[in-house]
């Protein structure tokens, strides 16, 4: 008889993972909890956690799980929002954050090698310090990794201007499912060898590999950067103003929305002094070189937005005053915390045409089915963030959750837009993969995973819809 531990894995898989990763095996309790959930409110504790310190660790577990026949669920700091970390299926978690060194940063080359547990405002700080810049800034920056945030694809305020994460991936280390280490891409900004495995691999969610190490592409720090801040009566002006000051010539770094509800739910949290009265507010980030410019390309954002219907715009005058529009966006996901116990964080992205029409729909979609659904986001390249506030205790409140999900996802696609700019799909999305991609493109990705991992070891359940298909998609 196979002697079980109290985890309910095999006591031998266990003595193996241990000699792999010697005192990087968590199986107390206490320690599982914490290593079962993500930003999204999915829960599923694991059997044992395993926290590698190194890429041949990392190998060791892999080979172990290929052994045993036992699913892997890669996870960096765990803050993502669709479910991608939560292991299922008994799956094991395999963390990286003990793999958190900033291997090299080059000032000829301009780039910089980290290990995959790196938190990105770390990196951030350690490039700028050296007049170097690392653009992508998800709102997590100061919580999440690097490793994470290749994974997903993360992307941020910034990527208006400068784009996601892959834009700045120029080589990864992967450990395939079954322990081979491989390394792809290198450190030119050219690089047209073969099939794009840097491009797979980020993105994937784990669902092929775990990656180890990321080679970043980083920038010259601009000398300067100004935020302003536009008052709107009605949310469809602002909106229409975004596809005006995109339309000019100026290339903002950031263009930011925030909804009444949204701004009501920072001041309830934080009070900043933000115009309650607004249905909206505009924030826009411009940086650059030279001031007359940073100047110039301001006041286009006032004349324009003040010709779009803003009563009143506001030019921060300070890098505090900057940096103080820029805390109100990222204190949002805590506000939203505070008037209800659970949130569906959305990040549909759609073309500039049709913002307008996605944010009218969202209302409508909130106002029919009873429920409190802040929109704010990206507006500059169209990734929205609307969430619905909840209760996951409230059963019949959570079939009307549901339902007003399905219904943001069918009028993103139907506009031409796509169920995720920035946070992946995970288990939050899979059920609508086919309706945002194809049968047919769908079926070319689960060829890849089946080539890639033939024993479907790798973050399983995550990414390709369950049976069923959208009728399937629960909470």
């Amino acid at each position: 008889m196979t002697q079980r531990a109290p985890s309910g894995l095999d006591v031998t898989l266990l003595d193996e993972l241990r000699s792999a990763v010697p005192g990087g095996v968590l199986t107390a309790a206490e320690d599982l909890i914490a290593y079962g959930f993500d930003g999204t409110f999915y829960e599923r504790t694991p059997p044992v956690v395993v926290l590698p310190a190194s890429t041949a660790e990392v190998s060791a577990v892999h080979r172990i799980a290929t052994a045993h026949r036992i699913a892997l669920t890669p996870r960096a700091m765990g803050s993502g929002l669709s479910g991608g970390a939560v292991p299922l299926d008994g799956s094991i978690v395999l963390g990286v954050a003990r793999m958190d060194r900033i291997l090299e940063i080059d000032e000829v080359d301009r780039v910089a090698v980290v290990q995959a547990g790196v938190i990105n405002a770390r990196l951030q700080a350690e490039v700028e310090a050296r007049g170097l810049f690392y653009p992508p800034d998800p709102s997590s920056l100061r919580q999440s990794a690097i490793g994470g945030n290749v994974a997903e694809n993360a992307g941020g305020a910034r990527c208006l201007k400068y784009g996601v994460t892959g834009d700045y991936v120029l080589a990864l280390e992967v450990v395939l499912p079954d322990g081979t280490v491989i390394r792809t891409g290198g450190r030119t900004v050219k690089n047209v060898t073969g099939y794009d495995l840097r491009r797979l691999f980020t993105g994937a969610e784990g669902t092929l590999g775990t990656i180890t190490e990321i080679t970043l592409r980083l920038l010259w720090k601009p000398k300067y950067a100004r935020a302003a801040l536009a008052v709107f009566a009605r949310i469809d002006d602002a909106a229409e103003a975004v596809n005006a000051v995109m339309a000019s010539g100026v290339l903002p770094t950031a263009i930011e929305l925030v909804d009444n509800l949204t701004l009501r739910c920072i001041e309830a949290n934080a009070p900043l002094g933000l115009p309650l009265a607004a249905d909206a507010i505009l924030i826009f980030g411009v940086d650059g070189n030279y001031e007359d410019v940073l100047n110039d390309e301001l006041a286009t954002i006032e004349r324009i937005t003040r010709a779009h219907g803003a009563g009143e715009v506001r030019v921060a005058d300070s890098e505090a005053e900057t940096e103080r529009l820029w805390n109100a966006r990222r204190s949002i996901s805590p506000a939203l915390a505070r008037r209800r116990p659970n949130k569906l964080g959305e990040d549909v992205c759609i073309p500039p045409r049709a913002i307008p029409a996605l944010i009218r729909r969202v209302r409508e979609i909130a106002a029919k089915h009873a429920l409190e659904i802040p929109l704010f986001g990206h507006i500059g390249d169209g990734n929205l963030h609307p969430n619905i506030l909840c209760d996951k205790t409230d059963k019949e409140e959570m079939a009307r959750v549901a339902i007003a999900a399905r219904e943001i996802f069918e009028a993103t696609v139907e506009l031409g837009g796509t169920l995720s700019g920035e946070h992946g799909i995970g288990l939050l999305k899979k059920q609508f993969m086919e309706l945002d991609v194809g049968a047919e493109a769908l079926a070319v990705m689960r060829a890849i995973k089946a080539a890639i991992d033939p024993l479907s070891i790798m973050n399983p359940g995550k990414i390709f819809p369950d049976p069923g298909g959208i009728d399937a998609f629960r909470l």
